[in-house]
């Protein structure tokens, strides 16, 4: 299980460049995408419009909140994300949700130059920049920029550069590319510990038992400690259990889908031990949210197995001519799969005019109770709480969009409470076939 890369090959100015242009075109891409499912309603209040307001929260000086979540729930109970306060000065200078998109599209394409470079010192400049391409376009980093913003962000980057360090004996560097992730969220000290087995295995003991004690007991005091003090429920908000043997079909498909990039290279890897306990504790759990290839969850793993995958070809050399193409053709299956959802959204330009002209309506600083897509366009400027139509709170304001999707409730349950609200007490004084503004008299 030792490490055994050998130094990179000294490289030309034109292959050293490589690694940042595939940067540079993966975040226009990345921001681009983002910012088109902002433009078109496809963000959401859950998630985006829950990390905005703990940013803007930031912003003020204040301690992170977010009403989505229940007024004046205090964001670093439900995970523990102190790094977002990073984004504060940003988010004054553009206070708007666009400010968190760009911020992630940043952070995943900067993870780019370390994954590219480590390919090009393997497989010179035209295929590692084929795989760094692969990459870029891999399925669990779009699926992450197809779903608003989330914290891993900032884990993607700290993750790539700590593998490159491993893979050149960097030793200390590696630890300190890794050390904020605790910062990041709960599990992640886990995978700081991770990196503190490869260290061990690489007979760098002293460090590494360190580096597995510190993060162990840090994961630990976070998830019962932490957190439960935190959370006004006096617990941690995502224990949903264990089901270790559900979804076989789901985990094993994941599983192939994160191997076969690297046309399996990743096994022949000792790096690929960091990817352990994210996939660890997601194919126990009972949320079967955790077990696929959709939302953010994949993102932390990219880096980890792309270099794992470099890595294992450099040990068996047959791996070599076969490392590009795979990376290069699930990329395209994976662009192909999440540019379907890159569509004009629900609405039309038009009804979206309507919507952006009744959104107008309300005034700064308002009280808000609104719908799923509709929250990140008002969180920059008013308290915006949400609506799922079981909500016993009535602001002074109430906008819902028309059709939307059903989460976390009905339609049918929604429409009811819409219709509820205007028989007590509230007017609806503007909206169009895509929304209602409601007003409380």
């Amino acid at each position: 299980m030792l490490i055994d890369f050998a130094p990179a090959p000294a490289r030309t100015r034109e292959s050293r460049a490589v690694p940042y242009v595939v940067a540079a075109v993966a975040f226009a891409g990345y921001a681009a995408w983002s910012l088109q499912r902002l433009r078109t309603f496809d963000a959401s209040g859950f998630d985006l419009g829950i990390f905005e307001q703990a940013v803007r929260s930031y912003a003020h000086g204040q301690w992170p909140v977010s009403d989505l979540l229940g007024a004046g729930f205090p964001t670093l109970g439900d995970h523990f994300h102190p790094i977002l306060a990073l984004l504060a000065p940003f988010y004054l200078l553009w206070p708007s949700p666009g400010c968190l998109l760009v911020a992630q599209a940043c952070l995943f394409a900067l993870s780019a130059v370390p994954v590219t470079r480590c390919a090009i010192g393997l497989l010179g400049p035209r295929r590692g920049a084929l795989v760094g391409a692969g990459y870029v376009l891999s399925w669990g980093l779009l699926s992450a920029v197809n779903f608003d913003f989330h914290e891993v962000c900032f884990a993607v980057p700290m993750l790539a550069f700590a593998a490159e360090h491993l893979l050149h004996g960097r030793w200390r560097a590696a630890v300190w590319c890794a050390l904020p992730l605790v910062l990041v969220k709960e599990d992640l000290p886990l995978t700081l510990a991770a990196v503190g087995v490869v260290l061990v295995l690489n007979r760098q003991r002293r460090l590494g038992w360190t580096v597995i004690v510190f993060g162990v007991v840090t994961s630990a005091l976070l998830f019962l400690v932490v957190l439960p003090a935190l959370n006004p429920g006096g617990a941690y908000a995502h224990g949903s259990g264990f089901d270790p043997f559900g979804g076989a079909i789901v985990k094993v498909s994941m599983l192939l889908a994160l191997l076969a990039p690297t046309a399996f290279a990743a096994l022949r890897s000792p790096i690929l031990l960091l990817a352990v306990p994210t996939l660890l504790w997601r194919l126990v759990s009972a949320n079967d949210r955790y077990w696929g290839m959709g939302y953010h969850y994949s993102a932390v793993l990219m880096p980890i197995v792309f270099i794992a995958g470099v890595h294992g070809a450099r040990r068996f050399a047959g791996f070599r001519r076969s490392l590009p193409m795979c990376a290069v053709v699930a990329a395209l299956g994976s662009f192909g799969l999440q540019a379907a959802h890159l569509t004009d959204g629900v609405w039309t330009p038009a009804q979206r005019a309507g919507i952006d002209a009744v959104l107008a309506r309300i005034p700064d600083g308002a009280t808000v109770l609104a719908s799923n897509r509709l929250a990140p366009h008002l969180t920059s400027r008013c308290t915006v709480l949400f609506f799922d139509g079981v909500t016993g709170q009535r602001p002074e304001w109430v906008v819902v969009a028309q059709p939307e999707q059903s989460w976390p409730t009905t339609l049918a349950t929604k429409a009811a409470a819409l219709a509820d609200l205007e028989k007590t007490g509230y007017l609806r004084v503007d909206g169009t076939d895509s929304v209602v503004l409601l007003h409380r008299e």
